[in-house]
């Protein structure tokens, strides 16, 4: 299929400086001299541009931001960049006051070697790249001195996919404060002739849009450009923060008056084809489902919705069971189905009926599946012009029957015989992806991670959509013998409607006069082949229009899919084959400046009169871990729940009495549980209207492992069953035993890890003793949750589930400094307060600012329930 990830995002960045600092309001500028708008922290970040150039979807990619440190001191001025996970970065630049510092790309072991290097001499500014659900972060940071400029530029590329009959690109935009010039442009030249052209935003309404943004389109050119005032950029009439934060979205198609087109440019084609029109081949579909106990709860109801739904678009020629595995394996029938009415109707009630238990059986459900797609088509119990899936949702490992994964690998591979493909869908974090990659990849197949979030039921129909039209299968593309060299994969087992295969190559004689190419396919009703011939004169003449397009387009495209299929083959390579596969990508990324997993971006830049070394990695998917969320209660009783998905946070304070526990996380699954007692002042502050509470106890227990902590301002208790160990915050001590770690660092904080996926901080505030109010007190951070089960609840516990929430209506408030908006979150609208917390994770005395949504009320209508029903008796 054309497209290999979810969902088709195309191109995608988050463009800005993000540096520290927050909103203000419009009189509320740093020192005494007057200083223009949108300075944060004494910086100003003066411009920022992104432009997009596309040629033929392959897209060129640059986004520039320009700063200017306003402040007497040197301040760091961190660039962030969210790009896809399927682009390749292929240049970075660093200018300050004139001088510039380039990235190059150098093979990963020989970056590797000059970090260590610059680690040891103490000049290294970290890692930066980090991996997202959706896309990848770019992150440098650097010291400008006091009046200096600095300029940041990335440049990556990317050939755009065709997804569901489009091209997408997909702009991250968050500036994080008002920038003078700020614009997004985008050029499209397209040979076939563009037929569409749109452009929406997510963070601006239709009409401000509309004045901010052209879009035009005609012939082979389109054009797009967004360019919003810095008052149009305001959240509110009189904020200096920005309202541009969310998606800017592209979309294009192309003509389609021929299934097929080719373009050649200096030697090298590229081949797209696309047929419309055609109807669509019958598929037997088999359905895996993993209904184990951990897909308990949310993940359960979600797969069952998306499944109801799925089965509202099967079609009638269409044949079709459901196998689910847990332990053992149970099956809806013993055999394919087909798609009528009445067994439609059967099968919804089979999917609202299906319940979770168990272990996870991966090999015996798979074999049955595959058992029952052959048998069907050994038997003729399917149509002879059909086409078989099989579709495996799972969100851990086999730990039950066959369970090593290469076993397993084999056994699918000599039991579908490449005979159809294999599509794995992996829920969650909690699972062996490589695993799950290999073995689809091996079968034609491709695998998907669906993340828990509460578009995970919209992920997996969006997965179904895309293979469930069909119109051709077994598609051969064919070039004459010995014209071609280097060709990129030119056989697919499907051709899905939506999409489009791309072929690219090099010209074994640039001279030709003529270039032909045929694409052969088995149809619903007859086997068809498609015939594109090209006169090469008049392919030059046609792409004469040297101001849209960059000189060696196609070379470089055939460039970056030859490598992506170089590395696709390597996941199932071994010995010397991967060896080989492995130096033919390494050379192409080195030879066209691309960062791959087989490379890295060095960027050495100025830091206090020396050079420091950062590099850029790729991070695979298989290694991708959420970005960990701290969840906190920190000073009286503040609660911070951030939303790195928003990149923001929210809010809330409870208002109880001291001696009242709060049961701040309970999980039955894992067994952890963490109460908290509230704990007043000394005696009342001189304004009663502010009473203010800590937590002056926390307790933490592991009802599985039989452990508890009781954690107090003047010790530590630690209960293993009867034993008990007590330690002051005058220790610095770890103790480990049975997969349970306990690190106290003096006077500062504590950390406990239960195992690889839950981590809590503890944070000590002590005040001076002669202190004639305020007590010292705990601050507690979860900083690690991916591993704790998903009927987690409590005060911060209820928020490890993934949650959505919209703000919109921004205005000013009673506080003229903390503008009101309306949130809508579970369902509830709510008023809530601009405002901001403290996280004291690293700075335990001054705390670094995080800004949030304060949630009114005991943070009702956001919490489930009301906070009293968060009252426990004691502290275990």
């Amino acid at each position: 299929m054309a497209s290999a990830r979810w969902p088709c995002l195309i191109l995608a960045l988050l463009s800005g400086v993000a540096v520290s600092g927050f909103p203000r309001r419009l009189g509320g500028l740093l020192g005494k001299r007057s200083l223009p708008e949108g300075v944060v922290d004494g910086i100003e970040v003066y411009s920022t541009k992104v432009h997009c150039k596309v040629t033929s979807r392959f897209a060129h990619n640059v986004v520039t931001t320009r700063a200017v440190n306003h402040a007497d001191t040197a301040k760091e001025v961190s660039f962030d960049v969210e790009l896809p996970k399927t682009a390749f970065i292929t240049n970075f630049t660093l200018t300050i006051d004139g001088v510039t510092y380039p990235g190059n790309v150098k093979e990963k072991e020989v970056a590797k070697k000059q970090y260590e290097k610059a680690v040891s001499q103490g000049k290294t500014a970290g890692l930066v790249k980090a991996s997202g659900r959706k896309l990848e972060k770019f992150t440098v940071s650097v010291n400008v001195a006091a009046g200096s400029k600095v300029t940041f530029e990335l440049t990556y590329e990317e050939l755009l996919k065709r997804h569901k009959a489009k091209y997408e690109m997909y702009l991250k935009v968050q500036p994080k404060q008002l920038v003078k010039h700020f614009e997004i442009t985008a050029d499209i030249f397209e040979p076939q002739g563009i037929s569409m052209l749109d452009a929406e935003a997510s963070f601006i309404t239709n009409d401000l849009l509309s004045s901010a943004l052209t879009k035009s389109f005609s012939g082979k050119k389109g054009h797009v450009s967004f360019k919003p005032s810095l008052d149009q950029q305001r959240s509110c009439p009189t904020c200096t923060d920005s309202l541009l934060k969310g998606d800017f979205i592209i979309t294009y198609d192309v003509n389609r008056e021929s299934p097929a087109n080719v373009q050649i440019v200096n030697g090298y084609f590229v081949h797209f084809f696309a047929p419309q029109g055609l109807p669509v081949v019958p598929k037997n579909v088999v359905f895996v489902i993993d209904v184990s106990g951990s897909m308990h709860g949310r993940k359960m109801e979600q797969t069952k919705d998306a499944l109801l739904k799925i089965l509202e678009d099967v079609k009638e020629d269409d044949y079709l069971n459901f196998i689910l595995f847990s332990g053992g394996v149970t099956t809806w029938k013993d055999t394919l189905v087909q798609a009528t009415p009445e067994n439609i109707q059967e099968a919804r009630k089979f999917v609202m009926n299906i319940r979770d238990q168990g272990m996870t059986n991966i090999n015996d459900a798979l074999l049955r599946g595959i058992s029952m797609l052959n048998k069907a088509r050994e038997e003729y119990r399917v149509p002879e012009r059909s086409t078989s899936i099989v579709i495996m949702l799972t969100d851990g490992d086999a730990n039950v029957g066959e369970s090593r994964p290469e076993k397993i690998q084999e056994n699918m591979r000599k039991a579908i015989g490449g005979k159809f493909p294999l599509y794995n869908l992996g829920f969650g974090n909690n699972l062996n992806y490589n695993f799950l990659e290999r073995m689809a990849l091996e079968n034609h197949g491709l695998a998907r991670r669906i993340y828990e979030d509460s578009d995970a039921n919209l992920q997996l129909q969006g997965f179904y959509e895309e293979v469930a039209n069909p119109l051709l299968t077994d598609v051969e593309v064919e070039y004459p013998e010995n014209a071609i060299l280097d060709l990129t994969q030119n056989s697919y087992q499907h051709f899905y409607d939506g999409s489009e295969i791309v072929v690219a190559g090099r010209l074994a004689d640039e001279d030709m006069n003529s270039f032909k190419a045929d694409v052969k396919g088995h149809g619903a009703i007859n086997d068809l082949t498609f015939t594109e011939e090209l006169d090469m004169k008049e392919m030059e003449k046609a792409l004469k229009e040297r101001d849209y397009i960059f000189g060696n387009y196609i070379e470089r495209l055939w460039a970056y899919l030859t490598i992506e299929q170089l590395l696709e083959k390597r996941k199932n390579a071994h010995g010397e084959e991967k060896e080989n596969l492995t130096a033919q990508a390494l050379d192409l990324s080195l030879k066209y400046h691309f960062v791959t997993p087989l490379t890295s971006m060095v960027v050495t830049k100025p830091e206090d009169n020396e050079n420091k070394t950062a590099i850029a990695d790729k991070p695979g998917e298989a290694n991708f871990r959420p970005p960990q969320t701290p969840y906190y209660v920190d000073g009286d009783p503040h609660f911070i729940i951030q939303v790195p998905e928003k990149d923001d946070a929210i809010c809330f304070n409870i208002d109880e009495d001291p001696g009242t526990v709060l049961r701040l996380i309970q999980d039955p699954v894992t067994g952890l549980t963490v109460n908290g007692q509230i704990i007043g002042e000394k005696r009342s502050s001189l304004d009663s209207q502010t009473r203010k509470t800590y937590f002056g106890k926390l307790g933490i227990a592991n009802a599985q492992m039989d452990f508890q902590i009781e954690v107090t301002p003047e010790r530590i208790t630690l209960w293993h069953g009867a034993a008990q160990s007590m330690f002051s915050w005058l220790d610095t001590v770890m103790v480990t035993q049975d997969g349970l770690s306990v690190t106290i660092n003096r006077k500062n904080n504590m950390v406990v890890s239960f195992g690889d996926g839950v981590t809590f901080v503890v944070v000590l505030h002590q005040v001076w003793k002669k202190q004639p109010i305020h007590h010292d007190f705990l601050g507690f951070y979860v900083v690690d949750s991916h591993r704790m089960s998903a009927q987690t609840h409590g005060l911060l516990g209820q928020f490890f589930h993934p949650f959505d929430f919209k703000v919109s209506d921004v205005h000013p408030g009673s506080d003229p400094t903390k503008p009101d908006a309306t949130m809508v979150v579970k369902n509830h609208r709510l008023t809530v307060t601009r405002g901001s917390q403290k996280d004291y994770r690293k700075d335990i005395s001054v705390g670094t600012k995080v800004a949030c949504w304060f949630v009114h009320n005991n943070g009702q209508g956001l919490i489930d329930g009301v906070h009293s029903d968060y009252i426990v008796p004691n502290l275990f």
